[in-house]
């Protein structure tokens, strides 16, 4: 899947905030980190530090990229450049407990899994839904799960409840997302069944697919659940969800293959998990409900 957040200029909805992997106005960050309770920093743990390769523990440092434009998973607060959310707050604490600090950059979306290949990253952390394609190129530990939800402007009536309702719609989503594959694939499936094509907008970056929504150039926009029932509850009534949200699957962090930071990033989500700090983190967040209870690598549903 993939993400959406708050813009920091707040073009995106008019009068509204919506985005992605990307920046969020002060309004809607503040209204997060006032009512939710500070998440600790835990300490090192020497068993899981040891498990880190000596390569990446001589840096000191995780080099974690994310496209910080999908509110709440991801997004800039704002001070304008420090990337905040739920991905930032439980890689920050895995590199506490593997004795390393998290740095996190602003990348696009599309070049991450080709700079993990690269050796640019040692993780990305921008929302990954599992898919076994992507597990061809990358390895993922499992922390989250959240599906594909569509959202329109208040005012609209798509007429969209299922995917298969897309045909002859306008939609937008992200470049190199699930939603824009899934889009693609309804859109064969209905010139097939003699229906008109999906009109699909895909842009490379979740504040040009709201501002398509917001300005009724896009009937429909796609996004993760989590980001999607975020946007529209920060977009001062601008947005509403529509239809049913679906394909739950599971959000990976995605790691090079043979790099060796599977099995730490797997003990320490074990840990964060086990002494409540992945609870805490989520509920600062308002993403409880796609808790997980064990982390399994490559655990890609389809």
């Amino acid at each position: 899947m993939r993400k959406l957040v708050v813009a920091v200029a707040v073009p995106v909805l008019v009068a509204g905030a919506l985005a992605g992997c990307g920046s969020s106005s002060s309004s809607s960050s503040s209204s997060i980190s006032s009512t939710a309770s500070a998440t600790t920093t835990p300490a090192i743990n020497p068993s899981i530090a040891k498990l880190v390769p000596a390569a990446i523990k001589s840096k000191g440092t995780l080099n974690v990229a994310t496209e910080a434009q999908y509110a709440p998973d991801e997004f800039v607060a704002p001070d304008g450049h420090t990337v905040i959310g739920m991905d930032a707050d439980l890689m920050h604490a895995i590199g506490a407990l593997t004795g390393l600090k998290a740095n996190i950059i602003n990348a696009n979306f599309e070049t991450i899994i080709p700079g993990l290949a690269a050796g640019r990253y040692d993780i990305g952390a921008s929302s990954f839904t599992d898919t076994k394609e992507r597990e061809k190129t990358v390895d993922f530990v499992d922390y989250y799960t959240a599906g594909i939800s569509f959202y329109a402007k208040a005012s609209a009536n798509p007429g969209v409840t299922t995917v298969a309702d897309l045909c002859g719609k306008t939609v937008s989503a992200e470049k190199g997302t699930v939603e824009q594959e899934e889009a693609t694939k309804q859109s064969s499936k209905c010139t097939k069944e003699g229906k008109k094509a999906v009109n699909l907008l895909a842009f490379p970056g979740q504040n040009a697919v709201n501002l398509a929504v917001s300005s009724g150039r896009a009937e429909v926009g796609m996004a993760d659940s989590t980001v999607a029932d975020y946007q529209v509850k920060q977009s001062g009534g601008q947005f509403k969800l529509v239809g049913k949200t679906y394909e739950n699957a599971p959000y990976g962090f995605a790691i090079p293959k043979n790099s060796g930071m599977t099995t730490p990033v797997q003990a320490a989500m074990k840990q964060l998990i086990a002494d409540g700090t992945y609870t805490k983190i989520l509920e600062k967040w308002g993403l409880r409900s796609g808790a997980i209870t064990s982390p399994t690598i490559n655990g890609a549903v389809g």
